[in-house]
């Protein structure tokens, strides 16, 4: 699968791929709305970074609890109730004098829904494409994430301006009911991934197993902090630039749809594993100018530039699925999409703190310094973990695979050991 039309002619990738999408709106949109609420009331920067990005603090919790459940659960009812639920939640956000401590409680409690979200979403796509197949889907998920940002943050400014931010939310809100029909009516009916009961107990013990190996760690943490942190100088775009913040944070899609359309679909495999460090190294340097605090036009420069370096993602995660059997993928990628929305949480909270101390401009460029440092300390356990991948993987019962040379399990794999 190497083409675009090789990807949309799989069976039911095109309507996951429009599920995803409106989602993607809706919560680009909603989470413009809620931000410049919370700040046009409250005038702290640290308030409106962590109501744009606050949510994924209580993936953490999620994914202690909830994560053993992505594999468990049917994955079209799963995505149909949790779009059904983002859809009350910001209906509710929507409603007028809601006091901020409530808006707050209904961010948390969707944040913990969304670390089950991303579980059930990705080990569906990697049960909807053959393993050779998942980065280049994976990048089109990516590009679209990119393009309804663009067109979320446009559109959702305009919204913002011409119905207030709450008549934003309520548009928000339809636009989650609209990917719950989508995800009902759109996908066929699947088993659970795996069998057995759904416990925090169950979540724990996978937990620690995916942790079990220094190569899986270090992907782990490549992919949470540095992306974290960075998402941090993102969140304070509203206090450095309050009427310029929906054209950088649609320049910053526009970088990251750049970013993974070339790194997808068009590097080819022997250059993958060598532009790893140097993208997760431009994810960060850019936001150094902002201590400089400069004009909006090289602000959307380093903008589009940093964003370009979010691809390192996709090569790390094509890494984390070749340490994973499929009937863990869910499980997997779980973990891996909700560390990286709680550090996405803690980079808004880091970046928040010190904007309120000093300027926004220098919280940015704090962080990114913070970030780059991250990405140079883990880089020897990335170089260590190319050869021996396969002694960190794990067998189809969940229990360590000791031999060294193991080849990756397959869709065939999976399909004998579990009929």
């Amino acid at each position: 699968m190497r083409t675009y039309r090789d990807l949309f002619r799989a069976p039911e990738f095109l309507p996951f791929f429009t599920t995803v999408s409106v989602q993607v709106a809706a919560q680009t949109a909603s989470g413009l709305a809620l931000g410049t609420l919370v700040y046009a009331s409250t005038g702290s920067p640290l308030l409106s970074a962590l109501a744009m990005f606050g949510p994924s603090l209580a993936q953490v919790a999620g994914a202690l609890t909830l994560l053993s459940a992505a594999d468990r659960l049917p994955p079209r009812a799963a995505l149909t109730g949790l779009a059904l639920l983002f859809a009350l939640g910001t209906g509710v956000q929507a409603v007028p004098g809601l006091p901020l401590w409530a808006a707050f409680a209904v961010l948390l409690t969707l944040g913990v829904a969304s670390s089950l979200g991303g579980g059930v979403r990705y080990g569906l796509l990697n049960e909807i494409l053959p393993r050779h197949g998942f980065l280049l889907g994976r990048s089109v998920l990516n590009m679209s994430v990119g393009t309804m940002q663009i067109a979320g943050f446009a559109v959702g400014g305009m919204l913002v301006t011409a119905l207030s931010a709450r008549g934003t939310l309520l548009v928000g809100a339809g636009l989650y009911a609209v990917a719950a029909a989508l995800a009902r009516f759109g996908l066929t009916a699947r088993p659970p991934r795996a069998t057995g009961r759904a416990s925090v107990r169950e979540t724990w013990r996978t937990t620690a197993l995916l942790w079990s190996s220094a190569p899986r760690r270090s992907v782990y943490l490549a992919l949470w902090v540095p992306n974290g942190l960075v998402v941090g100088c993102e969140s304070l775009y509203i206090a450095y630039a309050p009427g310029h913040a929906g054209v950088l944070f649609a320049c910053g899609a526009l970088g990251m749809l750049a970013g993974d359309t070339l790194v997808g679909r068009f590097v080819p495999g022997r250059w993958r594993a060598r532009l790893g460090a140097p993208l997760r190294l431009l994810l960060a340097a850019p936001y150094l100018l902002f201590a400089l605090d400069p004009g909006v036009p090289v602000a959307v420069v380093a903008v589009v530039l940093a964003s370009v370096g979010f691809s390192a993602s996709l090569l790390l995660q094509e890494r984390l699925m070749t340490l994973t059997p499929e009937e863990l993928s869910g499980h997997a990628l779980g973990l891996s999409s909700s560390g990286m929305l709680a550090m996405q949480g803690v980079g808004a909270a880091v970046a928040g703190s010190v904007a309120q101390l000093t300027s926004p401009g220098t919280g940015m460029a704090a962080v990114a310094a913070l970030s780059l440092a991250v990405t140079v300390a883990l880089a020897p356990g990335l170089r260590a973990g190319r050869g021996p991948e396969a002694a960190g993987r794990l067998q189809g019962d969940g229990s360590p695979d000791g031999s060294p040379g193991a080849p990756p399990r397959t869709k065939e794999t999976k399909e004998t050991t579990t009929s």
